[in-house]
């Protein structure tokens, strides 16, 4: 005999769509590679008198996973994380894996210091804060005679 769950609503005998739905509702985490759940991460940037400041959420990452570059101009921001798991019971077992990546690239504005980039990993917010140069402002006008 075999149960099938029945969602009130739906009729007396569930179509063949809602025990599909069903059956793939990872309720329990059985198919972790069939979840969308892991997109690219949001990003707030905000600009202050001397630095700017990213913040990404990406939780359940290790500060290990992170690979922060500056390359002409371009902040990139990656990740990379892999799980497995592996149960083996008396009659069966079970293998899952998922990786799980993104990459996100920011160009940078020409008064920053790249050499003054700094990252921290923090209960899963990832801060890069990107400090601005002192722009020189020339405040002698020089008048120039024309001949």
């Amino acid at each position: 005999m075999s149960l099938i769950k029945w969602n009130k609503g739906k009729g007396l005998v569930p179509s063949f769509s809602s025990i599909v739905e069903d059956f793939f509702k990872d309720d329990e985490g059985f198919f972790p590679f069939l979840r969308s759940d892991f997109t690219m991460p949001a990003v707030n940037v905000s600009e202050k008198e001397d630095k700017w400041e990213l913040e990404a959420a990406v939780p359940g990452m290790e500060k290990d996973d992170f690979d922060v570059k500056v390359e002409k101009g371009v902040l990139r921001i990656s990740a990379e994380k892999e799980l497995s798991s592996e149960v083996k019971e008396e009659n069966y077992m079970r293998k899952e894996f998922n990786f799980s990546s993104f990459s996100r690239s920011f160009w940078l504005p020409d008064n920053i210091r790249e050499d003054g980039i700094e990252a921290h990993y923090e209960k899963g917010i990832l801060r890069v804060v990107i400090p601005k140069k002192e722009i020189s402002v020339q405040k002698d006008v020089k008048v120039v005679e024309v001949k």
